[in-house]
């Protein structure tokens, strides 16, 4: 395509034309179906901003306007579009709703990158992969209101996602278990049931995502839950972190489960999970385990729950990391399993091994990652290099989508806004791989997203996202580094706090985050974060969301410099040096400081779930240091 347009998902054909079409003081918006009425307030609130005047839309089907959409079955896919800009006005044709919706997205995209003037064009386009979604984490303590969540579904929507899975432990209200939601703010059926309108007006499959059999430690440490465990102590855990396989009564309250939760969605796809089961073989089905195998003990398994998910309906979709480990089972799952294959490494070992879901006849999806989770903004290069590579395997082993995780792990301190870049990332390389250029990338992102064009919050995103692997090749330092005690043991706020979600999957001898930073990188991070015009002012009429945004970017960078600070402190006084007072109480002030700011921005898109854990963290970073400068 053409390289002077700047579009943040870019098209599959593009063909320039001699001219531009003028926009007018008054513009017609104009389609013969009101369904299209959603995308035509989109571009009509764009033109406003972009280019003034007064906007109207219509739905006479006369097909006159400056911008008419039309169907046309000669447009064959089912998402694709044809858009022509013409010196008389726009023209958008599909034959399905959806891809008038995308077509125009792409309009819109034009409109923020040309303004008042569009060059000539022909546009033709289509998706890389059927399916293309992100998965967001709502079980670690952070809680999305109904509103954010609908705010950020048009964001997905804009950049022509069509899929959201939402990742469920004990964040809904079950009326036949209520004490499992009880103190995370869980979502009802209705809110569900809103969220999922939201996401049908554009486009988007809401799918039920659920811990299925691991990922249960918040269920299994209540009293009436502990003895459907696979190993009650494990990881510190009371009732261990998994239900065991081969339990009838642990079956029976995962039926319980999915027959209350599942029916509310309408997407014909279920993500049941089912990775990382640690005690798999080692409790009570033990004996199960040593008789046919671990391999097959979870198969059995998940045989029950494919069986579970068809009586609902539902096609089953579990992540692969476990039958990787035994692919010798891979033959005997039934063919409509859908199989999702996740790394979140650059250069990932299980990338290559999508092709042996895809050889056995199995419906995959590859999973790549923000690199969000325990950073507070991102590793972005590997995050970057990540999706870049895992799609360009799905595209080699022809892969049904692409699904772009966004985890919360230890409480969920990473800001939602830092996440947008990934998402957005993930969606132009979902949507075609071949037009995507890293490079200029994160440049394009801060226009079309913020409006901001001068490449200084580009490369302030830029800059943020370098420090974390900068400081150690485990980019996780800096967020432990945050709270974790200066005068260890490390492991001790794991404890603390291992009755809640804050904790994540790290063993009790909890490696010290501290001691792991390099000095004069951690130096660097502090200077690099602590340029006073590091991030640019918001331009005038910038949505509440994307304002929202960029104040998480703020958060961020505030909380990785002073985890930089906190981790020089703490190896100075472990190798003895003696620390001054003054510098202790300083730390101390600015930590009070950035806690306020977290509380009031968690609770402005959040519900209030496990925020009191994160802010009883940062109390107690805080009280350490003002007790030692005293």
């Amino acid at each position: 395509m053409s390289s002077d347009v700047s579009l943040l998902i870019p098209v599959r054909k593009y063909r320039a034309f001699p001219g531009v079409f003028a926009w007018p003081g008054t513009v017609h918006l104009n389609s013969s179906r009101d369904v299209d009425a959603v995308p035509l307030e989109q571009l009509k609130d764009d033109l406003i901003q972009h280019v003034g005047g007064r906007v109207s839309c219509g739905f006479d089907g006369v097909g006159k306007g400056s911008v008419v959409l039309r169907r046309d079955p000669a447009v064959k896919a089912a998402e694709g579009y044809r858009l022509d800009v013409q010196k008389s006005g726009v023209v958008i044709a599909a034959s399905t709703d959806a891809g008038i919706y995308y077509g125009v997205q792409t309009l819109r995209e034009l409109v923020r990158a040309q303004g008042r003037k569009l060059a000539c064009c022909r546009i033709d386009d289509t998706p890389d992969f059927a399916r293309r979604g992100v998965y967001y984490d709502v079980a670690r303590g952070k809680v999305p209101t109904g509103e954010t969540l609908k705010a950020l579904i048009e964001r997905l929507a804009h950049w022509k996602l069509n899929e959201f899975q939402i990742y469920i432990k004990n964040t809904f209200t079950w009326a036949a278990h209520p004490e499992i939601g009880k103190g995370f703010s869980p979502y009802t059926p209705d809110d569900i049931l809103a969220i999922q309108a939201h996401c049908r007006l554009h486009h988007i499959r809401f799918v039920p995502s659920m811990a299925t059999l691991s990922h249960n430690e918040l269920t299994l440490q209540l009293p009436e839950y502990i003895h459907l465990a696979e190993k009650p102590g494990h990881g510190g855990w009371e009732g261990g972190t998994m239900l065991c396989p081969t339990d009838p009564k642990a079956f029976r309250l995962t039926e319980d489960l999915y027959r209350e939760f599942v029916p509310l969605f309408e997407a014909e796809d279920i993500n049941c999970c089912c990775d990382e089961p640690w005690e798999l073989g080692q409790g009570r089905s033990k004996r199960s385990a040593d008789r046919i195998g671990r391999g097959r003990v979870y198969l059995n398994y998940l045989l029950k729950l494919h069986k579970l998910c068809g009586k609902l309906g539902k096609r089953m979709n579990i992540w692969g990391d476990i039958v990787l480990k035994y692919p010798e089972l891979i033959p005997e799952f039934p063919k409509d399993v859908v199989m999702l294959n996740w790394d979140y490494a650059a250069k990932g070992s299980l990338m290559s091994r999508t092709r042996e879901f895809t050889d056995a006849g199995l419906p995959t999806m590859v999973c790549p990652g923000t690199s969000g989770w325990q950073r507070h903004g991102t590793d972005l290069p590997n995050a970057m290099a990540n999706v870049t590579n895992f799609v360009r395997a799905g595209k080699r082993f022809k892969v049904d989508g692409v699904l772009n995780t966004d985890w919360g792990d230890f409480g969920h301190r990473n800001p939602l806004g830092v996440s947008l870049h990934g998402y957005a990332h993930g969606a132009a390389r979902a949507w075609y791989n071949a037009g995507v250029d890293d490079a200029t990338f994160t440049q394009i992102f801060a226009a079309q997203a913020f409006g901001e064009r001068s490449g200084r919050l580009a490369d302030a995103i830029r800059t943020l996202g370098e420090v974390a692997p900068l400081v150690n090749p485990d980019s996780r330092c800096l967020y432990h580094a945050l709270v974790e005690p200066i005068r260890g043991p490390a492991n001790r706020f794991v404890k603390r706090f291992k009755r809640v979600s804050l904790v994540g999957h790290y063993p009790d001898q909890f490696p010290s985050m501290i001691e792991r930073g390099k000095t004069d990188a951690l130096a660097s991070v502090v200077d690099m974060l602590s340029v006073s015009n590091l991030w640019p002012e918001p331009g005038p009429a910038l949505p509440e969301f994307e304002l929202q945004a960029l104040a998480d970017y703020r958060l961020a960078a505030a909380m990785d410099t002073l985890a930089a600070e906190r981790s020089l402190l703490g190896q100075a006084y472990r190798t003895g040096c003696k620390i001054p007072s003054v510098e202790l109480q300083a730390w101390a002030d600015a930590m009070a400081s950035l806690r306020t700011g977290f509380d009031a921005l968690w609770r402005t898109r959040f519900r209030p779930s496990r925020l009191a854990d994160n802010l009883r963290l940062m109390r107690a970073a805080e009280s350490e240091c003002r007790q030692l400068a005293r």
